[in-house]
C-alpha cells in the first residue's frame, strides 16, 4: 500500500564540501533556479543535529534548495562537523549515488560539458543496443568537486513498457519552458 498520503518526491539531497561552488555549478552549468538558502542551522547547546539529522551534535550545516525542472528539487548540505569523512562514496559502495539527468540529445550535452571548467566526462556516450531499456542513451561525468551525474536519454517505448504497465517519468519539454 505504500505511506498514506504519499503524492510524489519532494526533494533529493547531496551533501557537497563547498556549498557556494556547488550552487553556482549546478544554477551557471546545469540550468537549475535557486529557491533559497540557510545559512546556519546548528543546535550549539544541544543534541537536536543528532536527533533531527543524524549527524554530530556539533555539526553546523549550510543548505540550499534548487529546483530542476518541472518536477525535481534538489537540496545540498553543507557541513561542518567534528568526525566528518570527506571522501565521496563510489557508485559501488554503500550510499553511492548519481543524478541523472534527461536530455535530448547526449552527444550535444556532452558537448557542452566537455566546455565547463572542472568537469569530467566518464567515457563516451553509449547505446544500450539490448534488453529492457534498448535505445537508452548515456553517459557519466563528474562535478568539479567529484559528484557523480548522468546524462540520459531514455526513448518512449522501451522493451521494458511491453511487459508492465509501470512507465517512467518522461519530460515533454524543455525545464526552463515551464
Amino acid at each position: 500500500m505504500g505511506i498514506p498520503g504519499a503524492r510524489a518526491v519532494h526533494h533529493v539531497a547531496y551533501t557537497v564540501p563547498d556549498l557556494q561552488q556547488a550552487v553556482q555549478f549546478f544554477v551557471e552549468v546545469i540550468g537549475a533556479e535557486l529557491a533559497y538558502q540557510l545559512d546556519r542551522v546548528a543546535d550549539p547547546d544541544g543534541d537536536w543535529m543528532t536527533r533531527k539529522l543524524g549527524v554530530h551534535p556539533a555539526a553546523v550545516a549550510r543548505i540550499a534548495m534548487l529546483r530542476l525542472g518541472p518536477v525535481t528539487n534538489l537540496e545540498l548540505f553543507e557541513y561542518d562537523s567534528p568526525e566528518q569523512r570527506r571522501t565521496l562514496p563510489r557508485n559501488s559502495d554503500w550510499g553511492g549515488h548519481h543524478l541523472a539527468i534527461h536530455v535530448d540529445d547526449v552527444d550535444r550535452a556532452v558537448a557542452y560539458l566537455e566546455q565547463q571548467p572542472g568537469v569530467r566526462i566518464l567515457g563516451k556516450p553509449e547505446t544500450i543496443e539490448d534488453g529492457p531499456i534498448a535505445g537508452d542513451r548515456w553517459v557519466y561525468f563528474t562535478t568539479p568537486w567529484g559528484m557523480h551525474l548522468e546524462l540520459i536519454n531514455l526513448p518512449a517505448g522501451a522493451p521494458f513498457e511491453q511487459q508492465t504497465d509501470a512507465r517512467l517519468y518522461r519530460p515533454d519539454q524543455h525545464w526552463t519552458n515551464r
